[in-house]
């Protein structure tokens, strides 16, 4: 818990700093204090409108992510699909190189305006982070662990079921933990796309030269991506001692 719980924590005092700052009611002053000209601010009930379809919008990018990455790396740490493994990390690294605004771009006139095209780029920018954590977390879980589990008779899906997933849950985890981040703060660029996000406000400023609204849908973009972290964060707790509890019986088994 005190490795997890104050990081949980800033987490959240960060997103209520920057919640706070993106408020119409503070920002204003707060652009004034920074020596900004008088600005009509962002209302505030679109704002949190706002914030409730982007987090939708990333939410459900990075949960294809996770199940694309979660399932992409269990495959190439099984014998049959090693083989596989370079051609993964080629692909989801190529996937992550082209940054996610060329992607909406390209894909727009296929999908059309709106969230579409920009799901489409979250989630190819999240696997490669879950993939990565996923392969990693597998490959760390020890070889004695392994081998009791084969002497027990287990097969290689209850192997991977009852002893390697519980072992690696945490790196899987902070693997999506970090993708779920990302997510969340480049969903802004879907407003380029028609797509309704905090990104919204940073566009009508920038067209408008309201540079109030530019920093209202910053602080509120990155006031989304600290909670998302820091509730996610306070869920897990401590992945780590549950899987413990998990493993506890196993560990019994062989001198039974």
């Amino acid at each position: 818990m005190r490795r997890w719980a104050p990081r949980g924590s800033g987490s959240l005092a960060a997103a209520f700093l920057l919640a706070l700052a993106a408020q119409a009611q503070v920002a204003g002053p707060l652009w004034h204090l920074l020596g900004g000209k008088s600005l009509t601010p962002f209302p505030a009930d679109r704002l949190l409108g706002l914030a409730v379809l982007h987090l939708a919008l990333a939410l459900t990018a990075v949960a294809a992510a996770a199940v694309a990455g979660i399932g992409l790396g269990i495959a190439v740490t099984r014998p049959a699909g090693r083989g596989l493994r370079p051609l993964a990390d080629t692909l989801v690294a190529a996937a992550q190189a082209v940054p996610p605004v060329v992607v909406v771009a390209l894909a727009f006139p296929v999908l059309g305006f709106g969230a579409a095209p920009t799901a489409l780029a979250l989630v190819l920018y999240c696997v490669m982070p879950i993939l990565r954590g996923t392969v990693g977390a597998i490959e760390s879980v020890p070889p004695d662990a392994l081998e009791a589990a084969t002497a027990m008779g287990l097969t290689r899906t209850q192997r991977l079921r009852e002893v390697e997933l519980p072992l690696a849950a945490p790196a899987i985890l902070d693997g999506v933990r970090v993708a779920l981040v990302l997510g969340v703060a480049t969903a802004a660029v879907g407003a380029l796309a028609g797509a309704r996000t905090l990104g919204t406000p940073i566009v009508l400023g920038l067209q408008n030269q309201n540079e109030l609204y530019i920093l209202q849908g910053a602080a509120a973009t990155a006031a989304l991506a600290f909670l998302a972290e820091g509730v996610l964060m306070t869920v897990l707790g401590r992945p780590e001692k549950r899987a413990g509890r998990r493993r506890a019986p196993r560990d019994d088994a062989p001198s039974m």
